[in-house]
C-alpha cells in the first residue's frame, strides 16, 4: 500500500504547512536531508493546545497531540518533497519535547503518539531514532513540540 493510500485508509488529510510564527523558516534542505523545524500542539480549531503534562494534561491526550502533530510535520514534509511524499527514503531522526512537571517522566509514551503513526503510514522507512524530552515551557504553552529529519530522493 502506498503511503497515499495509507493516508486515505487512516482518514488523514495532510494540510499545507502553517506559515512561522517567528525568525525561521518550516524547512530547510541539505543534500537529501530536509531538517523540519519544530510543530506544537494544536487543538482542531487550530488553536494551541496548551498545558502540562503531570498537572493538567494526561498522557492519552499527549499521545493524540503528539499524533496530530505527526500529522502536520507529514503536510509540511510533502511541501518539503514538492509534493510527492513517495520521495521520502527515511525518517530518520524524531526529537519530542514534552511540556512537563518535574516528577513526570512518561514523555517516551507521549512521543509514541507521533512516532507509532509515522511508522504506520510510512512503514519501514517510518522508523526512525528519536529523543522524548521533558521540558519546563514550550512556546505558546504547547504542551508537545516535535521536530523532524527526513532523508529524501
Amino acid at each position: 500500500m502506498s503511503v497515499y493510500e495509507k493516508l486515505k485508509a487512516l482518514d488523514i488529510t495532510l494540510a499545507a504547512p502553517a506559515a512561522p510564527v517567528a525568525a525561521y523558516v518550516m524547512y530547510v534542505q541539505t543534500g537529501n536531508l530536509v531538517f523540519i523545524s519544530g510543530h506544537i500542539a494544536k487543538n482542531p480549531d487550530g488553536s494551541v493546545h496548551a498545558g502540562q503534562l503531570g498537572k493538567n494534561v494526561s498522557t492519552e491526550e499527549g499521545q493524540a497531540a503528539a499524533r496530530a502533530i505527526a500529522i502536520d510535520l507529514m503536510g509540511t514534509l510533502q511541501a518539503a518533497c514538492g509534493g510527492d511524499l513517495k520521495r521520502v527514503v527515511r525518517i530518520v531522526k524524531l526529537m519530542s519535547l514534552v511540556n512537563s512537571t518535574p516528577d513526570y517522566t512518561d514523555q517516551h509514551l507521549v512521543t509514541n503518539g507521533a512516532s507509532e503513526l509515522l511508522g504506520e503510514v510510512f512503514g519501514a522507512q517510518g522508523v526512525h531514532a528519536r529523543s522524548a524530552f521533558g521540558v519546563a515551557q514550550i512556546p505558546r504553552g504547547a504542551c508537545v513540540e516535535i521536530e523532524l529529519v527526513v532523508e529524501i530522493a
